[in-house]
């Protein structure tokens, strides 16, 4: 950790540290939403997906390496320095959530063979907590909301960008802490318990050798051997993005997110272009409402459009590849990328102060169902008049529509 007076001043670009990290993602989310005040009805529901999600970590970090090392027998090349860094961190990370590093540091090598003691794992220290509190035994609830996370989750930590895979890791590690520490003081005050009686908890984050410490310093000295000069805005980018995915699980899980209307909590879909040169997030619910158009330049390009407001839109990066076309009525503002050609969102001319996402550049993943309604583009005027009125839909789920060919 940093020491204040060697922190950078404002005008200078961030030294990017646990330090900087932690305090740029508290500014920009706020508290944690496990800090708020829980029933015992909501620590009944979330503490098993917890327990999902505790258990299923130290496999998908386990296994995060695996295509890269495959990759590199398929291309007959040597290992590089990069996935050897972020293969050890795992591995250490993997080693304590499996309770050996605690192990060794109590009983030294000898006691190496209570590795085999798997109720020293962290989850399953975790469900005994978990049980001591609600007064019966817990077993994992692997929820669709908590299947989709761990699916991301395992992605970044497996990306073979090296600076998404560091970005995953850190954001993970300090997201975690928070996390942790929040449900830790939770806890004790809804059941109005111990804290040193929850061992999970007080191993984590409590006392003086904390493990989380340990993690999150681990990880944060990947930053400086893997994120190059000149990519710490995109390295920023991605932890964002990483530590989001983790803070939005919590939200679903406590019923905090937005509702809409037909009271489907948002969440945030992440798109891209083809090239991936522009990258952006909307919010919008799990089950998207979208529209297939029949005009000339939607029927060309295969746009499925997603309308949302304005506000409902960030570009995350690549904003300066983008470039307009506009014909006829020039109301619509086309957006296209500039280096592969693909339209991911516009200002389309029923909403010029809104947006039209395409469906077909959002991943999949985050999207439970899709509604789709058509609407005739030819003859764009009287349809506009008249679809609120008698709209031509049809249900498709997540296999049918969004499982198209990356061509």
């Amino acid at each position: 950790m940093i020491s204040q007076a060697s922190r950078f001043a404002p005008a200078q670009p961030p030294k990017l540290s646990c330090e900087y990290l932690t305090e740029r993602a508290r500014a920009l989310f706020g508290p944690h939403p496990f800090a708020s005040q829980m029933s015992g009805d909501q620590v009944a529901s979330l503490l098993p997906e917890y327990l999902a999600m505790s258990q299923a970590f130290p496999y998908l970090q386990a296994g995060s390496q695996r295509d890269l090392i495959f990759d590199a027998m398929h291309q007959n090349r040597d290992i590089g320095r990069d996935i050897e860094l972020t293969s050890v961190v795992a591995n250490f990370i993997c080693w304590d959530e499996t309770g050996g590093h605690g192990g060794i540091l109590r009983g030294g090598k000898a006691a190496l063979p209570d590795i085999l003691l798997t109720e020293n794992f962290h989850s399953n220290l975790l469900r005994k907590d978990a049980s001591r509190l609600l007064g019966r035994a817990i077993s994992p609830n692997y929820s669709d909301r908590t299947k989709q996370y761990l699916h991301s989750l395992h992605a970044g930590l497996s990306s073979k960008d090296s600076l998404v895979r560091c970005a995953y890791m850190v954001a993970f590690e300090l997201h975690a802490a928070d996390m942790i520490q929040s449900l830790w003081t939770t806890l004790v005050k809804t059941f109005k318990a111990r804290p040193d009686d929850l061992e999970y908890f007080r191993g984590h984050v409590g006392g003086e050798d904390p493990a989380e410490k340990y993690h999150g310093e681990m990880t944060g000295r990947l930053i400086g051997e893997l994120v190059q000069p000149g990519r710490s805005d995109c390295f920023l980018n991605e932890f964002g993005r990483a530590y989001r995915l983790s803070l939005q699980w919590c939200r679903d899980l406590l019923g905090t997110a937005a509702r809409t209307g037909d009271d489907h909590s948002e969440m945030q879909h992440h798109g891209r272009c083809h090239c991936g040169a522009i990258k952006f997030y909307v919010n919008a619910p799990r089950e998207l409402s979208a529209v297939r158009c029949n005009c000339s330049i939607c029927q060309m390009s295969g746009f499925v459009h997603l309308l949302v407001p304005g506000d409902k839109l960030r570009i995350e990066c690549g904003e300066e590849f983008l470039t307009t076309y506009q014909f006829n009525k020039n109301i619509a503002r086309h957006t296209f990328c500039r280096l592969c050609g693909v339209k991911p969102f516009y200002r389309p001319r029923s909403n010029p102060s809104g947006y039209s996402v395409n469906i077909r550049c959002l991943d999949r993943r985050t999207i439970e169902h899709l509604r789709i309604s058509e609407f005739d583009g030819e003859h764009w005027e009287q349809a506009f008049m008249s679809m609120h009125h008698d709209p031509e839909s049809c249900f498709e789920d997540q296999r049918s529509e969004l499982e198209w060919r990356a061509q």
